[in-house]
């Protein structure tokens, strides 16, 4: 298959660099560069080379092992996060449990947490008959909700507190979750949810 310009002389092309090729539907795609592209590559990834070469502290030819090692210890620094998570959302909860005055709502906000903590914290609380609303994410700005708590309650005040912190969500055997744009509001939820309770 022909594809490209037809040059009168080959000189014209400067240089002519193979890249990799690509299996495809029964064919082979060859991909390369050539002209001016070759000398734009080469300069992109010497310079590429070099910031690498000053962040990692080694050689280009340790850069592979160096990338490697940062991304496993990466990943068991987020394996312990999400422990300790774990472990902070169950003390909350006992916490809340073992108070001389025992809140029929609890509101809790971590701005480093994840769902894995909204509901670990939730699992803790709901059984015991308490309406619990975490959020999780940026303290003014977006972030994830979650209320959790009796069926009858979380169905109705689910969409007013994704409302007041202007998110989207849904859910149902007493589990209201989603999306929200502004934690900001979260107080005004908290009110919300506190009058609701103290009417019934």
């Amino acid at each position: 298959m022909c594809c490209g310009t037809h040059v009168s002389n080959l000189g014209h092309l400067q240089a002519i660099k193979l890249l990799h090729m690509e299996s495809k539907r029964g064919h082979v795609l060859l991909y390369y560069l050539s002209g001016q592209r070759v000398l734009d590559y080469l300069h992109n990834a010497v310079d590429t080379e070099r910031k690498m070469t000053k962040l990692l502290s080694c050689g280009p030819e340790n850069h592979p092992n160096a990338v490697e090692k940062l991304l496993a210890t990466q990943r068991t620094l987020a394996k312990a996060n999400r422990v300790q998570l774990r472990e902070i959302a169950q003390l909350l909860a006992h916490k809340f449990l073992h108070s001389e005055v025992r809140e029929s709502v609890v509101c809790v906000h971590r701005e480093d947490a994840d769902i894995d903590f909204m509901n670990v914290l939730a699992n803790e609380l709901v059984p015991h008959g308490i309406l619990c609303l975490v959020t999780v994410g940026s303290d003014k700005g977006a972030g994830q909700f979650l209320l959790a708590g009796p069926d009858d309650l979380v169905s109705v005040l689910g969409p007013k507190v994704s409302e007041c912190l202007a998110g989207k969500g849904g859910g149902r055997k007493g589990r209201y979750q989603g999306k929200a744009t502004k934690l900001s509001e979260r107080q005004k939820a908290e009110d919300l949810l506190r009058v609701e309770v103290s009417t019934l």
